[in-house]
């Protein structure tokens, strides 16, 4: 259990995301299973935005443009919906939670509203 678990507990969790209340963590984004956590005062801003099938939906992990890193999600093709960071650098996390609204309500908490 780490120190923010202890000092607050999940926001929301699934199985590759996580929000605490201090940091998002994303399971499966380093290889080969490391997980990133990105402090919520990193996050510059977020969209919303809908998949296709040439926009990331068959995308497991990794990358088809270098603009854009997907974390692992082997159920990704099933789901309509990501959230794309941006953390003030060139590739930016492509996330697919489980309940892309219930992120996306912990992210608007969080991050400040001007860069959305």
């Amino acid at each position: 259990m780490n120190r923010m678990n202890r000092m607050g507990g999940s926001l929301y969790r699934d199985r590759w995301i996580e929000c605490t209340s201090g940091a998002l963590r994303i399971r499966g984004y380093y290889f080969p299973w490391g997980t990133k956590t990105v402090p919520y005062t990193s996050i510059r801003g977020f969209r919303r935005v809908e998949m296709g099938v040439f926009g990331g939906q068959i995308r497991i992990w990794g990358t088809s443009h270098p603009r854009y890193w997907a974390s692992l999600d082997p159920g990704r093709p099933a789901k309509k919906d990501a959230l794309i960071l941006d953390l003030g650098r060139f590739v930016r996390p492509f996330l697919t939670p489980g309940d892309t609204d219930a992120v996306e309500a912990v992210l608007r908490a969080h991050v400040p509203t001007t860069d959305r």
